[in-house]
């Protein structure tokens, strides 16, 4: 889709919801290199056989290969920490169903019956994402409520189905089951009951032999901590040990040594955490089978987490991730018996973090994931994000939320993030509609193939330099960043250089190129533009003053939006603008707090 096209759809979306018009999107890049047409094709080839899988799978003969042991009831329910909304738990029981972003109302029959308005809407209800708020909501009413929907759900998909057995979708109805099926199973029919664990005897089955199937990154990884639970909780010692060979193996694909996760998102890091901190809850509480790998996974990501944890408890948002609620992660954060602290560099996840006073910054200096670990990952290489005591200062723009493709995009470009851009175009490219997208998804390609970066302490504070090389190719031109967050946290000084790539790109650097500095405003800030324009007062909730100046461009104030706490909340941007004349150019820049008198 054309940039311009792309723009209008944002802004069409946004005055249909009253919101602000989306970031503007970056301009478009052709892919470069055959790999991505060779990976393609092996994709297609794999998939061009599962038509006549799926039809085996829904057969009679095959579902009497998944006989085996019946279990009777789930040995152990593992806490799960997510947030649970006693208004969504009302919605359900009133026929109102909001689920994957997406909303549907029932007047008369099952929500099942009913045409499901998007792909994340039906994965929420087959993977019994509403289960956790009925259990909040509690009481009788909420109790039957749960039942039936569970029993339409088995009376309809009890066996095999394309959509609902995935594995992806097979491995979210466990871990909300095993999580909270207590709830209403205690007392529920016997007849009935033993249908329901006929079918998820089926369903582990199923999943022993599916879950590479599922999509690569965090739901294969669930896909694997699910069938690992499902032993555990339903007394199979074979899935135990199968899931956890498994398990095993996806946690040394996608946790990084540094504790990250490969898709370098702190949400996503997030969810992994919970999920692999339910297996061994699980183990420790019912197997004498001690998991090394697993153990030493839980220990390296809980630092990480509380690397990316901002002033006000939640998480800084790179990377497709939002903030997700600080009580949230501490629930999550309680398991971790190491306690172990966050350093100040994450070299594999690419991430610096410098911290004084009640100051705290946190800046990508990483280039994006590889293949398929990249189809949310943000083209925001060297964007930081900043607090000052529980407020957010400067922050990203965050993660569409919903289904929308041109917010997805609009989001996932350099200009909704705080980091610089040239020439409308960002720092890499995002795969459009096409034949490329179709088998290997939206990638991000074609960005920064290396970032440097350096730390130090001095006198004047805590010191990280940073550059990338993603606007080599289209301009010739390198982009670095070196920031000093003060001793007290009083000030973070900053200098954005954009120097030639060197003589080869001669040709494309001589050229003129507008560049633009951003710092989006978390929402809650207040800007006011000083006399004669050369400073900008930031006021947080809290009544504390920040000045922001700058040198080498142009500063205004312009509108923007902030998703990463959950809804499209209307914000505002610090941007500077200049151009790029074929010499090395300075935009420096400050931001210091304003001592009150």
């Amino acid at each position: 889709m054309p940039a311009t096209s792309l723009a209008s759809a944002a802004k069409r979306e946004a005055a249909e919801d009253g919101a602000p018009a989306a970031p503007r999107p970056m301009r478009e890049r052709m892919p470069s290199g055959w790999a991505l047409w060779i990976e393609a094709a092996l994709v297609a080839l794999r998939a061009a056989p599962m038509p006549l899988v799926l039809w085996f799978r829904e057969g009679w003969l095959y579902r009497q290969t998944l006989r085996g042991p019946v279990p009777d009831r789930i040995l152990f329910y593992p806490s799960d920490t997510r947030m649970r909304r006693l208004d969504d738990a009302d919605g359900f029981m009133r026929g109102r169903f909001r689920l994957g972003g997406q909303k549907l109302e029932i007047r008369q029959g099952s929500v099942f019956d009913a045409p499901p308005p998007g792909d994340s809407f039906a994965a929420a209800l087959h993977g019994f994402d509403w289960l956790r708020h009925l259990e909040a909501a509690g009481g009788d009413l909420a109790r039957g409520f749960a039942l039936r929907l569970t029993q339409q759900w088995v009376k309809r998909y009890a066996r095999f189905s394309p959509f609902a057995w995935r594995p992806e979708i097979i491995a979210e109805r466990f871990l909300n089951l095993f999580a909270h099926g207590r709830f209403f199973l205690a007392n529920s029919d016997l007849v009935w009951r033993s249908k329901l664990f006929v079918s998820l005897r089926n369903q582990a089955q199923m999943l022993s032999r599916t879950a590479g199937e599922a999509p690569d990154g965090l739901p294969r990884l669930k896909a694997a901590a699910a069938l690992a639970l499902a032993g555990v909780c339903l007394g199979d010692v074979h899935h135990e040990a199968a899931g956890l060979k498994h398990l095993d193996g996806e946690i040394a694909r996608q946790i990084l040594p540094d504790g990250g996760h490969i898709s370098r998102s702190p949400q996503i890091l997030l969810e992994a955490y919970r999920v692999l901190a339910m297996v061994q809850q699980a183990l420790d509480h019912t197997s004498a089978r001690n998991d090394a790998v697993l153990r030493g996974a839980l220990d390296r990501m809980a630092p990480m987490l509380r690397f990316f944890r901002m002033g006000d408890g939640a998480l800084a948002v790179f990377h497709g991730g939002g903030e997700s609620l600080s009580r949230t992660l501490e629930a999550t954060l309680d398991s971790d018996d190491a306690l172990g602290r966050p350093l100040g560099h994450a070299p594999y996840s690419g991430f610096q973090r410098l911290a004084a006073g009640r100051t705290l910054v946190v800046l990508d200096v990483g280039a994006a994931p590889e293949g398929a670990f990249s189809t949310a990952a943000h083209a925001g290489c060297l964007a930081l994000e900043m607090s000052v005591g529980t407020n957010r200062l400067i922050v990203n723009c965050g993660m569409a939320i919903d289904d929308s493709e041109a917010w997805k995009t609009a989001l996932r470009s350099t200009a909704a993030h705080s980091t610089l851009m040239i020439d409308d175009t960002s720092s890499a490219t995002i795969l459009g509609e096409g034949t490329l997208t179709r088998f290997l998804g939206p990638r991000l390609v074609e960005g920064p193939a290396g970032v440097e970066t350096e730390r130090s302490e001095s006198a004047q504070g805590l010191t990280v330099a940073a550059g990338h090389d993603g606007y080599r190719v289209p301009f010739g031109i390198i982009h670095h960043r070196h920031m000093t967050l003060s001793p007290r946290g009083a000030s973070l000084t900053g200098l954005d250089r954009l120097v030639p790539a060197g003589p080869e790109h001669a040709a494309r650097n001589a050229a003129r190129r507008p560049f633009t500095l951003r710092f989006h405003v978390h929402p809650d800030v207040r800007l006011s533009l000083a006399q004669g324009g050369g400073s900008v007062i930031l006021k947080l909730p809290n009544g504390e003053g920040w000045r922001f100046r700058c040198s080498g461009g142009a500063l205004s104030v312009e509108e923007s939006i902030y998703f990463g706490g959950g809804t499209a909340r209307r914000a505002e941007q610090l941007v500077v603008s200049g151009a790029w004349t074929g010499e090395a150019l300075e935009c420096g820049w400050l931001f210091e707090q304003v001592r009150s008198s």
